[in-house]
Parts: structure tokens; C-alpha cells; sequence
């Protein structure tokens, strides 16, 4: 098993809590900020050179992983709140049964992740000798 070089670790933006901490001063209690906080600060992004690892969750841990070379297509979004602050959703068209989509939220310099996601399932599906079918499908799918 060779050892994995982490090449990115990030985390949605508290930036999406904007509302949630405005109508806490006004309307809900402070419990529920808080709360919305210990919830995005708990949700941790781990890119390595061959897996996308999400891990989530403030008192029960769920850990998942993509492999890269599963990954068929990228897509970015940025409405123009996002774009004045540098953030997006980055979704990640995959072939995992379990998780066709994957949805990356509020990432900060979503572009430049995209890239470096993008530069790394390509090295990945080459160190695998991986290809796409134009249907979509890998040709080392078991699925096939």
C-alpha cells in the first residue's frame, strides 16, 4: 500500500451561517448559532493524490471517501455573493454507486480546488490505467 500525500484540507465557510447568526440576534436564541457553528466547523474536506475524504458531524462521526480516478466530472457555482467573497460549490460527478454526486459547499477559492481536483483524478486514473468510456462508464468498473 503506498502512503498518501495529503494535497488539500478545507472546510465550508461560516459564511452560509450569515442569516442564521443575524435572525439569532433578533429572533432565535444564541444556542442555535452556536449550534450552526459546532455543525460547519465540524465538517472537514481531506484531498489526498488518490481520494477525496469528507468527514462530518459534531457528536456522531461519519467519514466518507471518493476515490479520484471515480470521478467523471466537475462542476463549479457561485452566485454573486460567493463570487465577491471567492467561495463555491464545487459538485463532483462520480461513478460510486453509493454517491453519484458529491457537493463540496461553500469552499473557499472553489476555483482553484476544482483545478487542483480536476489536475489529480487525471493523475490518479493514469496511475490506474483508468479510462472513460464515452457512455460514462470506467472500464475498470465492476459494475460493468
Amino acid at each position: 500500500m503506498t502512503d498518501e500525500r495529503i494535497e488539500w484540507t478545507g472546510r465550508p465557510s461560516q459564511w452560509q451561517n450569515l442569516g442564521w447568526f443575524v435572525s439569532c440576534l433578533l429572533v432565535l436564541p444564541i444556542p442555535y448559532a452556536i449550534w450552526r457553528w459546532l455543525v460547519v466547523s465540524s465538517t472537514v474536506y481531506t484531498l489526498t493524490d488518490q481520494r477525496l475524504k469528507f468527514s462530518r458531524g459534531v457528536f456522531n462521526k461519519t467519514v466518507d471517501d471518493l476515490e479520484l480516478y471515480r470521478v467523471r466530472d466537475t462542476k463549479l457555482q457561485q452566485n454573486v455573493w460567493e463570487r465577491m467573497l471567492r467561495l463555491g460549490e464545487l459538485t463532483l460527478f462520480t461513478t460510486d454507486a453509493s454517491t453519484p454526486e458529491v457537493k463540496l459547499g461553500w469552499i473557499a477559492d472553489a476555483e482553484s480546488v476544482r483545478e487542483k481536483i480536476r489536475h489529480l483524478v487525471e493523475a490518479r486514473r493514469d496511475a490506474k490505467r483508468v479510462r472513460a468510456l464515452e457512455g460514462g462508464h470506467d472500464l475498470h468498473d465492476p459494475l460493468l
